[in-house]
């Protein structure tokens, strides 16, 4: 079945956060202002609710430097011919039209807390008497050995989708009969556990029509990984021979690249490939670190709603956010926005603040019509975002249920990027 969003109709699931006797704020220069930096499922789903659900008593300033935003998930999708380009990209015309946000396409270059003001490229500074961070993902310097962002264009990461989606499909399509896919797979955490192996499940379904003799070959090293067993079942149906996983027992965490030979070098076996995907290890956004928000890697916040363990008046969202239980998911950070947005609101007009709940779905496409999920609820505790409950799908289940379980993953993307963009 070919995704096309403009087939579904959109829902939306409201989730609250909590903050007892929330205190009004009033200093003096009019409506309370909230900056908001990163149009992505954080950002752009918290801009949306603040400015809505406050019906124009916050002032609401979304930065954002790019103009149309590439979901990541469903860009596996994209590799795998399931979904055109187009279908995955979203514009943020309708939050300004129709919700009052400011958006301001720039790069947010400097945080100054005690000041509260945003410092832009362009050289505009941004009042806030809240400020939300919502950067995403960016990658540990020299994680992978000879791999480089100066190198992406060779061995492209394809984690921030768009122009490297686009570059990592032309390469697979151009791979020569027989030819070889690598891929190095990142370290706990990361955006999106079962991205890289669905990622890996679409490359393989290309392959299997257009260059059935291709091999895979993915260094990881991690000694296992999100619904690894739904995905080798899926391997050894649907691409029999054609994927090799090495782990970190023979040798899956000692790996370097050399992008100008386009070789791999596992534990001083070197491969040389035609294709290599280099997912390095993450870290929060560059302008997290730059607010002093960050533990060096992520940022530390309460779970109550989602503000900075370093500033109560700075809330972190999504990839960037280091939570407790939840994954790195785009509806993770749909969730956790709205457990922002309402303790926002809450703290700047004296709305009400109810306690935050939180829930969290991955689907995975292993091959037409063949998808699988995983989720779970979750509770705001005094430590952390906690896990009450969760799912996952079997092994063995029938053909039925997982064509089912894709199409509801097809209808949960229209719901989201309606509850985002619209």
């Amino acid at each position: 079945m070919t995704f096309n969003r403009r087939k579904f109709i959109a829902v939306g699931t409201a989730a609250a956060a909590t903050l007892s006797s929330p205190a009004v704020l009033a200093d003096g220069h009019g409506k309370p202002r909230v900056v908001v930096i990163g149009g992505g499922s954080g950002g752009a789903t918290a801009a949306r609710y603040i400015a809505k659900d406050s019906k124009g008593a916050i002032n609401v300033t979304l930065v954002e430097p790019s103009r149309s935003y590439f979901t990541c998930y469903f860009s596996n999708l994209y590799i795998g011919g399931f979904t055109d380009l187009e279908d995955i990209s979203h514009t943020y015309g309708a939050l300004a039209a129709k919700y009052g946000i400011n958006v301001v396409h720039d790069w947010a270059v400097d945080v100054d807390r005690d000041a509260k003001t945003v410092s832009l490229a362009g050289g505009t500074v941004l009042p806030y008497d809240k400020l939300i961070l919502s950067p995403g993902i960016d990658f540990v310097e020299d994680a992978v050995p000879g791999w480089s962002v100066a190198a992406q264009n060779k061995m492209p990461h394809a984690y921030k989708a768009g122009s490297q989606s686009e570059l990592l499909k032309a390469q697979i399509m151009a791979m020569p009969e027989g030819g070889r896919f690598a891929m190095v797979a990142p370290p706990n955490p990361y955006r999106c556990p079962p991205g890289p192996y669905e990622r890996i499940s679409m490359v393989a379904h290309v392959l299997s029509q257009m260059n059935p003799t291709a091999k895979i070959l993915v260094a990881d090293p991690k000694p296992n990984f999100s619904k690894q067993a739904l995905f080798e079942e899926g391997w050894q149906r649907h691409y029999s021979g054609m994927i090799e996983r090495i782990g970190p027992d023979f040798g899956g965490a000692n790996v370097t690249v050399d992008p100008e030979a386009m070789t791999i070098d596992i534990d001083g076996m070197v491969e040389t490939v035609d294709v290599c995907n280099v997912i390095p290890a993450q870290k929060a956004g560059r302008i997290a670190d730059m607010a002093g928000v960050t533990d060096g890697n992520w940022a530390p916040v309460n779970a109550a709603d989602m503000s900075s363990k370093a500033d109560p008046d700075v809330h972190v969202l999504g990839d960037a956010a280091a939570q407790g239980d939840m994954p790195k998911s785009g509806f993770a950070a749909n969730s956790q926005a709205k457990v922002c947005a309402m303790a926002v609101r809450g703290a700047l007009t004296g709305s009400k603040v109810f306690p935050a709940k939180f829930t969290n779905t991955c689907w995975s496409l292993i091959a037409e019509d063949d998808g699988v999920k995983v989720g779970a609820t979750y509770e705001a505790t005094s430590d952390k975002i906690a896990k009450v409950d969760g799912f996952i799908s079997q092994t063995g289940e029938d053909a039925a249920t997982r064509k089912a379980t894709y199409e509801e993953s097809v209808g949960w993307y229209a719901g989201i990027t309606t509850d985002m963009f619209d």
